[in-house]
């Protein structure tokens, strides 16, 4: 940026789409033992047209031909940005008031906006409740994913260090608030830690929590974590995973386990850390 802080984001192409993950602060704030950019702290907040300016950038790549072009078979055939996702740097809703204004450029028509669909849009949050609850209020379809990676306060305290703040109750409440003001379901997003967060009983003990606020209202994405340079910490094994999967379905939740993308270059979920090439 202008004063030389560092931020990244992340192109992904998939079939018919290219999503975009955006960086919302230089570096973060919320101090999550498991993420990269937690650990590395927050800088400051970035400004709306930084925001934004990462999507302008993505879309002159993808003009410039730096995703393999244009083509239909399997690849990307999106000419530019389709979905952007606020799962980059940062926690989004710690910078709201330059984030909405960058969200609404984003969805505003052109020439001075980007003319984007706001329901492709998905922001994420490790649970500001109020800010959550405050987000339901702008009346934008938008996509709310809540980073739980816990169902119990006991270890979310420890993983999540806000959860001091607002505890797991709070954040689920706020979530089901989200739902029922815009009618969109509502993202929880669980990165899965071998022997930490991945014991099948958490994961009934999840599936109640959210069956306790209603049926067809949320969708878990289970995610393996990624390794982060320094962390004790590892990824869920494959039979593990499985089952928590399994329990969760059959309580009824919907559940997908997320696509890894990007390890081998320190660009997947909890890896950004904006270090100098």
């Amino acid at each position: 940026l202008f004063d030389g802080a560092l931020v990244e984001s992340v192109l992904m192409r998939y079939p018919g789409r290219v999503t975009l993950c955006v960086s919302s602060q230089a570096g973060c704030g919320m101090n999550c033992p498991f993420c990269a950019t937690g650990q590395a702290g927050l800088t400051r907040n970035m400004s709306a047209a930084e925001i934004v300016a990462q999507v302008v950038e993505a879309n002159r790549a993808i003009a410039n031909g730096e995703l393999g072009g244009l083509r239909r078979d399997g690849g990307h055939d999106a000419p530019r940005v389709t979905n952007i996702v606020f799962m980059g740097m940062g926690e989004p809703l710690a910078n709201y008031n330059r984030l909405m204004k960058a969200v609404r450029t984003m969805v505003a028509p052109q020439p001075n906006g980007l003319g984007m669909s706001a329901r492709q849009i998905t922001v994420s949050s490790v649970g500001l409740a109020p800010a959550i609850r405050k987000l339901a209020d702008e009346d934008l379809p938008l996509t709310f994913a809540l980073s739980l990676h816990a169902p119990d306060d006991t270890l979310r305290d420890e993983l999540i260090p806000v959860n001091s703040r607002w505890k797991v109750d709070e954040a689920l409440d706020a979530a089901r608030h989200y739902f029922e003001v815009t009618g969109r379901r509502v993202s929880i997003e669980y990165a899965l830690i071998k022997d930490m967060n991945d014991h099948a009983w958490r994961a009934e003990l999840l599936a109640q929590k959210l069956n306790e606020r209603g049926r067809g209202w949320v969708h878990v994405n289970p995610i393996p974590l990624n390794p982060t340079p320094g962390s004790v910490w590892t990824a869920s094994e494959p039979d593990v995973t499985r089952e928590f999967i399994a329990r969760l379905e059959a309580a009824g939740i919907p559940t997908t386990l997320r696509d890894t993308r990007g390890k081998e270059i320190d660009g997947a979920c909890g890896q950004l850390a904006a270090a100098d090439a």
